[in-house]
């Protein structure tokens, strides 16, 4: 299949934000990426459900949301209700990973689990045939522009022979530090999404980062 390809709204230029967003629909990306973040289970604090409903509007592309929350199981019906098509929670952030996953996927939504860098993907084993899509961080989460963390590489392969001994049918995304020479590092190693924020929105020509990034 062809990568799946993410831009971050995170990196975008909110004071431009309906260009922004214009351009993420006349462009190759496949899905756009909602960083929405609490203060609390990560240290910043991004944006929530009013920026959703633009979204919702203005953006013409699937939004994939990753919730970076205490809670969210609290808030599954207010994000599908807001627009989210794909709704990532995180194991560190879910008591009840399992009922959550299965409270997204009855609102319609696709589910999908992200893990830490510090999270072993072992900690997937029993839930790995329940979800759409496992998100790698491959930086700490919180905030854009960091390096990527090198381990991430062995991570997806650790991820792909557990989907593969599994049966399973998840997709991988990899999130952090994705540029040209790290993308295609990954996509050979099995994964088959990239979110990209500063590396698109901080390029000369975002349009252009996109489909090389897609034609990885």
């Amino acid at each position: 299949m062809n990568t799946i390809i993410a831009p971050s709204l995170l990196s975008a230029n909110f004071a431009n934000l309906e260009n922004e967003l214009e351009m993420i629909n006349n462009s190759q990306a496949d899905w756009l990426h909602v960083d929405v973040m609490d203060g609390v289970f990560v240290p910043n604090i991004s944006f929530g459900i009013p920026i959703m409903e633009v979204l919702k509007k203005k953006c013409y592309k699937p939004l994939d949301v990753h919730l970076m929350i205490v809670q969210p199981e609290r808030y599954i019906t207010l994000f599908k209700d807001a627009g989210a098509n794909i709704l990532n929670v995180h194991y560190e952030a879910s008591t009840h990973l399992h009922r959550t996953i299965q409270q997204i996927k009855a609102e319609g939504m696709k589910a999908a689990v992200t893990l830490n860098p510090h999270t072993t993907v072992a900690v997937l084993e029993d839930i790995i045939c329940d979800v759409d899509m496992v998100l790698l961080m491959s930086v700490n989460p919180g905030f854009g522009g960091q390096k990527f963390i090198e381990n991430t590489y062995n991570k997806v392969t650790q991820l792909k022979d557990l989907i593969t001994r599994k049966n399973a049918h998840a997709l991988i995304q990899v999130d952090g530090g994705v540029n040209l020479e790290t993308g295609k590092k990954l996509v050979e190693l099995g994964a088959n999404s990239l979110v990209a924020g500063n590396f698109v929105f901080s390029a000369d020509n975002p349009t252009e980062t996109i489909a090389k990034l897609k034609a990885l």
